[in-house]
């Protein structure tokens, strides 16, 4: 896929009525997103994104405190000045996307990584176990 047509994608799905605004989601939610994920899973997810999304994706240092799914998106929209609710619905459009660019094995290895709240994000059911 190419950053044009994930951005044509992001813009469909999110309902956005200009591509520039759904590029401007693509970038805050990559960039957000590249300060939770490490290690391997993140070398491989850099592979696996189109070159302006990976770029995006890896401008960002890992955090040393990552965050639960909600304040994800609670920060995400403290940075972009945008609502919790617009911000929530942004974070999963795009993360629906990147999820198909990564096959259900990196994905489940990325999911393991991070704390509670993201596989929601990425139009995953969050399976917890039973105490």
């Amino acid at each position: 896929m190419t950053f044009e047509q994930m951005l044509e994608r992001v813009r469909y799905e999110g309902a956005y009525p200009t591509r520039a605004q759904a590029e401007e989601r693509v970038r805050a939610v990559l960039a957000a997103l590249g300060r939770q994920v490490t290690g391997d899973e993140r070398v491989e997810l850099t592979s696996r994104l189109p070159y302006e999304a990976a770029v995006v994706f890896t401008s960002q240092f890992p955090s040393a405190e990552p965050l639960t799914g909600w304040d994800f998106v609670k920060d995400l929209a403290s940075r972009t000045g945008a609502s919790v609710a617009t911000t929530r619905w942004d974070t999963g459009t795009v993360l629906r996307i990147v999820a198909q660019l990564a096959d259900e094995a990196l994905l489940g290895r990325i999911l393991a990584q991070l704390p509670s709240g993201y596989a929601l994000l990425f139009g995953r059911a969050e399976l917890i176990q039973a105490a």
